[in-house]
């Protein structure tokens, strides 16, 4: 099979996007503007999208490095009460609720944005603010479909004064560059399998799997702009169950435990073993599974080929919290980072297994956690005998967030740009469409398609985006 189908959707969306009548925020501006040069003791002037729950926690935290102003605030929901702490901090800010308008009336005066909306509205904002010369920090996963993600990094590179940087905190912090000395000096290689594990409860654990529709319509809150909420998704009526972080749970908004955790476990890993796209995924078990929200308990099968001198690797992700992954001898105690964010339903409860992962290499096996959590060398025997062989680890010269915005006035340059953290993104992508639809994948790396299954190739596209939105699927 061919990509055919995939390749006239995307034709359509690129017709649709050139004859688009101008609505708010057009796209594209000529000239392809460069971001402002910022001199060495300016701040970045930062609009911050998404300022509730997480987003208010991206906001707080890019603040606190002292490196930005922050000009803009944006909201579907300014009057929900999880917005009114930084609209407190912040009294004096332009406030917006539909990022189009605060483009179209600020977007000369801003040099960065960040991006902390569901998974599903980061590629319209992202495609905008590169198109016009806004540096972008968008929260992990960079999108929800693979064709998005594979729109963003060609903008990225269109627009390639424009710094990205996607929010795994963790790429910036211990475990990136352990894991980096660790490979460099030849402690982590030839490695052939790795577990990955995020056995803790979901939102959507203990919903009905039955499920036939939708939930019903519901009261639309008076201050939500629903419209601008569903962005380019196909249309859904207001529920509860969709907003506030409910929106994780179903396969039409968010990426499930997976595209939420498997950032934060495998990136390192991802990057360092360059690893690259699959070219096989395969659900082992879907507990629960269902056409509309994300299974109870998944195990996916990740097959990498070999890569140049690399040998395959297969990861095998488990999550559901009667779905532990075998340990090995040795494994020790399960510990949880408290460095980790907790989530905005509140503190991360504590799991039989703590979310980490298990590397097996030729010689050596190696134990980690989550985000910034660094690796051990397991048994413990084994780590004390090499204790005094093991390469001396560099320290972080920034925090992830810092990183971003010293990379926007050229001091530094962001180590999760759209190159490293887009491929990434992608195999969170595959993984989603392999729970999907229940169903083994093969994928062609070269080509970026799925060869044995017609429908699940036309899920890297997904549906036609809604009528107003088809601008930003144009580079």
């Amino acid at each position: 099979m061919n990509n055919e189908y995939s390749r006239r959707r995307f034709l359509k969306q690129a017709m649709l996007a050139s004859a688009a009548v101008a609505t708010p925020g057009l796209l594209m501006a000529k000239g392809m503007p460069a971001p402002r040069k910022l001199g060495p003791n300016e701040k970045v002037n930062l609009a911050c999208i998404g300022i509730g729950n997480r987003g208010a926690e991206i906001t707080e935290a890019l603040y606190k490095t002292g490196l930005a102003n922050i000009v803009a605030l944006c909201d579907v929901d300014m009057g929900a009460p999880h917005t009114q702490k930084i609209l407190k901090q912040f009294p004096n800010v332009p406030r917006f609720q539909d990022f189009r308008q605060m483009f179209d009336k600020m977007g000369k005066q801003i040099d960065a944005v960040s991006i902390g909306v569901p998974d599903f509205s980061h590629f319209p904002i992202t495609m905008m603010a590169m198109g016009l010369g806004i540096h972008v920090y968008v929260e992990k996963p960079m999108a929800r479909t693979f064709q998005e993600v594979e729109l963003m990094m060609k903008a990225a590179k269109k627009y390639n004064k424009v710094v990205t940087q996607m929010g795994n905190q963790g790429h910036s912090e211990a475990n990136y560059f352990q894991f980096k000395a660790w490979v460099d000096a030849g402690i982590i290689k030839d490695v052939t399998s790795i577990t990955a594990h995020m056995n803790s409860p979901r939102r959507w654990h203990g919903w009905d799997t039955n499920i036939k529709a939708f939930p019903p319509a519901e009261q639309l809150p008076a201050t939500l702009d629903w419209d601008v909420w569903q962005m380019a998704t196909n249309n859904h009526q207001y529920n509860k169950d969709f907003v506030n972080g409910q929106w994780r749970c179903w396969f039409d908004f968010g990426m499930g435990a997976l595209g939420d955790w498997g950032a934060h476990i495998l990136d390192t890993a991802h990057q360092f073993l360059d690893m690259g796209l699959p070219s096989e995924v395969t659900p082992v078990k879907l507990t629960g599974h269902n056409n509309f929200f994300y299974p109870t308990s998944s195990t996916l099968s990740f097959k990498f080929p070999k890569r140049g001198k690399l040998p395959a690797v297969e990861v095998m992700w488990y999550d559901g919290v009667d779905n532990l992954p075998p340990i090995p001898a040795g494994y020790g105690v399960s510990g949880l980072d408290p460095n980790i964010p907790p989530p905005s339903t509140g503190a991360i409860k504590p799991a039989k297994l703590n979310p980490g992962k298990i590397i097996y290499g030729k010689d050596l096996t190696f134990k980690g956690g989550s985000h910034g959590s660094t690796l051990s060398i397991i048994p413990e025997e084994k780590g004390k005998e090499m204790a005094s062989r093991l390469p001396e680890v560099p320290q972080s010269p920034s925090n992830h967030f810092a990183n971003f915005l010293l990379a926007c006035k050229g001091q530094e340059q962001t180590r999760s740009p759209f190159a490293i953290a887009g491929p990434l993104s992608q195999v969170f992508c595959l993984g989603v469409l392999a729970q999907w639809t229940n169903t083994k994948l093969e994928f062609d790396r070269e080509k970026k398609i799925i060869t044995n299954n017609k429908h699940a190739n036309e899920l890297l596209v997904g549906p036609p985006p809604r009528k107003g939105w088809e601008q930003y699927y144009k580079v």
